[in-house]
């Protein structure tokens, strides 16, 4: 519970950020990967990275939780 509480917090906390941000959307290089509509390749590729780091983390967890059993640490 605490995981998940803190999970929103985060992503709570970095919305607050991007609302900040959205006075200006004349990006030209934006607007050039738009216009060509190269910025899927973009999106696609963060969400890539960031599944990566996603997976990642939860496979050490689980490997953290197996060595924590198997040492009897609480």
């Amino acid at each position: 519970m605490k995981r998940i509480s803190l999970i929103l917090l985060t992503l709570l906390a970095i919305s607050g950020n991007l609302f900040a941000q959205a006075g200006d959307t004349s990006v030209a290089m934006a607007d050039k990967l738009r216009e060509d509509g190269k910025i899927w390749v973009v999106v696609a590729v963060v969400a890539v990275i960031f599944s990566g780091i996603a997976i990642n983390m939860l496979r050490i967890d689980f490997k953290l939780k197996k060595i924590e059993k198997d040492l009897n640490i609480k």
